[in-house]
């Protein structure tokens, strides 16, 4: 029997938007839907920390890897700002973590920029990463405020809770899970997290880093990496 052809019209040309550009493309943004390609979100998320912290905001970097595939990552920079951004008149949450080619380091040739030599990429990282996961849950210190958001496959939910923090300590705590819909693989190894952390400990000294294993429910191995 021969092959029903399909026709290609004018109405064949769609686009995607939001969370799809991602979550049906993941390999564009991460290079491959498998274990690489979650593993380059991972990166990107330590990226961010390690960017802040060579602008010399923060000198320990905490990343904890979980059984379950989830991944947390913890720095004590400056708190990623997320509140009303008055240049854009939107939330500075939702160009972060819900708009791809948003983000602060556009002006890294400007010699007042914080990130001259950023690592990560540029306004893609945490959205791409956030898109791309079963879920995602932000916590950032900042400004005597504590902010946080939770998204469910690149969807936010419930918007974002503010309320006043009166410690001294700032930072940015981001756990989030990749999703099996998205990656056919999200057990990133533990010899990767190990890798990646030693590497960059030996390119940016003075910064610590801290890996997290989980063995149990309530057990963890920790390793240190600093120069």
């Amino acid at each position: 029997m021969a092959k029903k052809r399909e026709e290609y019209t004018n109405e064949s040309i769609k686009t995607l938007n939001g969370a799809e550009r991602v979550r049906k493309r993941p390999a564009v943004i991460f290079g491959s839907d498998g274990i690489e390609g979650c593993e380059h979100a991972a990166f990107e998320i330590i990226s961010n920390s390690i960017d802040e912290a060579r602008a010399g905001y923060g000198e320990k970097i905490i990343v904890t890897r979980y059984n379950d595939g989830s991944t947390e990552v913890e720095d004590f920079g400056r708190g990623c700002p997320v509140d009303w951004n008055n240049n854009e008149q939107r939330y500075n949450w939702e160009l972060v973590y819900c708009e791809l080619y948003a983000g602060g380091k556009y002006d890294n040739n400007d010699d007042s920029s914080s990130y001259k030599y950023s690592l990560g990429l540029n306004g893609l990282g945490a959205c791409a990463t956030q898109y791309s996961s079963e879920y995602m849950d932000v916590e950032i210190l900042r400004d005597g405020y504590k902010f946080n958001l939770h998204f469910e496959k690149g969807e936010n939910i419930g918007g974002m809770k503010k309320e006043p923090y009166d410690k001294k300590d700032t930072g940015t705590r981001i756990k989030w899970r990749p999703d099996l819909k998205v990656f056919t693989d999200i057990a990133i190894p533990l010899e990767y997290f190990q890798e990646i952390l030693k590497r960059q400990s030996v390119v940016n000294p003075g910064i610590k880093f801290i890996l997290k294993n989980q063995l149990t429910e309530t057990k963890f191995e920790s390793f240190e990496y600093v120069y």
